[in-house]
């Protein structure tokens, strides 16, 4: 994606043909760039987590998160969407001002309700006593919500050097707060020198005082941004707005419940005691293993988006939108490859304890890997104002998760939560491609798509029967099978990445 992205903003132009996709390749990578390092930043802290705590604290730490992702979701209530389909260079302001008094009112209505009922909260989610963690990430999430909309108008303006850059010292402060709290801390309190505002037996409680400040911070850097527009609320607007928005916030939450149910409901099926956390903290650290393709959905996620609103008056969007899925389909399938051939490594970025539970990730990597298939698809519905199919598309998917895990959570253990959201999100995928050939047919290249399917699972499975003596030497010896896919698929589709011109455009670059 990087050499793709790069070549395609240094040629000229003789290869007119691509230049629909030059500003989203490369927002792709800024967007994706800045998601990645950050979220690799903090990849690097599960080592941390998986060694300084138990798998049980891991376990709550990873419900709780499933909780604030799904919260953050319901209480925007699709007005990031909204926002893009309705704020024009006319009426940026009265938009803009109109949503933020919104969600600044409900998070504060949120934040009352929360502190009003702490202890059933808490009891709800089986944790009595949590009040504190509750309280914490109450606060961070009201904020992390009042700052998605500055983010937005960042994504609509293109300015997605800023977007990035203040993502990235978002998490370079949560990440240097838990480097502090749980290596120094305890390093100075081990030489007899107390922290006064640090507990050892603080457990998890110190990752939520790390995103709070975090968010804190985040809100003041973006307050330029705010403080941009004048005060304008509209009744009507706002009505107009959360009408079209509406079947997106059901899309949204389904789709939250869908990447997070299975570790919500996890604690409550499995039943009380410490073997569900356990089992909750296992399947969550080797769920993060493949955050890789994670990253690489909602990059493209974050560029595509406003891309495809913007773009969609040309004429040869389609064929635009047909190629950027395809594209999509090969780069993710080399991520898949990539983190699967190496994987003899990068389970040791989580303890041996935990290893039982590597047999998700290729499940959960294509179940990622769809999910931003279906991102590219689900196009239709916004375009056409039918976002109510994308509600129903949604809820199947929620009822295909919850259904999957209710019915065989307890009998399979954790695999069945990984099958679970991939059969989620290939129905949602198959289902969107569908209907979209009758609402706003776009010619795809589905044979195509399913060749490179098979080719990859093809050597997928060659690559499994290559096991060495050295985890080294078989993640090396497996790496040509990647590489002759790229060949594969980079030789057919993106033919122009091997001319000499494009070489001749990387000296010139250098």
């Amino acid at each position: 994606m990087l050499i793709t992205s790069y070549f395609c903003l240094s040629q000229n132009k003789k290869l007119g043909f691509m230049n629909p996709i030059k500003k989203l390749m490369g927002e792709t990578v800024i967007y994706g760039f800045s998601t990645i390092l950050g979220r690799f930043i903090n990849w690097l802290l599960v080592p941390l987590y998986t060694r300084v705590l138990s798998e049980a604290d891991n376990g709550i730490f990873t419900n709780l998160m499933g909780y604030v992702a799904l919260l953050v979701v319901l209480l925007t209530y699709g007005t990031e969407t909204g926002f893009f389909r309705f704020a024009t260079k006319d009426n940026k302001n009265r938009v803009f001002s109109t949503l933020l008094t919104s969600l600044t009112f409900t998070s504060l209505l949120f934040l009352a309700l929360c502190f009003a009922f702490l202890p059933g909260i808490a009891n709800f989610i089986e944790m009595p006593g949590s009040e504190t963690y509750i309280s914490l990430l109450a606060v961070t999430v009201a904020i992390d919500v009042v700052s998605t909309l500055p983010f937005a108008l960042l994504r609509l303006e293109g300015k997605a050097l800023q977007f990035g850059t203040i993502k990235l010292i978002n998490i370079g402060i949560n990440v240097c707060l838990n480097l502090f709290f749980y290596l120094l801390c305890p390093y100075l309190e081990k030489r007899g020198l107390h922290v006064p505002f640090y507990n050892p037996d603080g457990g998890v409680v110190y990752i939520f005082v790390s995103y709070l400040v975090a968010s804190v911070l985040t809100l003041f850097m973006l307050m330029p941004y705010l403080s941009r527009f004048r005060f304008v609320f509209s009744w009507s607007l706002l009505k107009d707005i959360l009408k079209y928005s509406f079947p997106i916030l059901v899309v949204s939450v389904a789709g939250m419940i869908n990447l997070q149910g299975d570790k919500i409901m996890m604690p409550k099926i499995l039943g009380e005691g410490e073997e569900s956390w356990i089992a909750t903290g296992i399947y969550g650290a080797n769920y993060k293993l493949a955050l890789v393709m994670y990253i690489f959905t909602q990059g493209f996620r974050f560029a595509f988006e406003p891309f495809f609103f913007s773009y969609a008056k040309n004429s040869d969007s389609k064929k635009v939108y047909e190629d950027v899925l395809l594209y999509f389909t090969g780069f993710g399938l080399m991520v898949f490859l990539g983190v699967m051939y190496w994987l003899d490594l990068l389970k040791y970025f989580i303890p041996e304890n935990y290893h039982e539970g590597l047999v998700i990730l290729p499940i959960v990597l294509m179940a990622n890997l769809f999910q931003g298939m279906y991102y590219s698809l689900s196009l239709w519905y916004k375009l056409t104002d039918k976002t109510i199919y994308g509600a129903v598309m949604a809820v199947i998917g929620c009822v295909i998760t919850i259904g999957g895990n209710l019915l065989f959570l307890k009998k399979c253990g954790y695999i069945a939560s990984a099958y679970s959201v991939f059969t989620c999100f290939l129905v949602m995928t198959i289902i969107s491609f569908f209907l979209g050939r009758h609402f706003y047919r776009i010619n795809y290249d589905v044979p195509k798509i399913i060749f490179y399917f098979v080719i990859c699972l093809i050597f997928y499975f060659a690559g499994e029967k290559i096991k060495l003596d050295s985890n080294l030497l078989t993640c090396l010896v497996r790496t040509p099978l990647l590489l002759l896919f790229i060949f594969i698929f980079v030789k057919r589709e993106m033919s122009f990445l091997l001319t000499k011109q494009f070489i001749r455009g990387l000296v010139h670059k250098k």
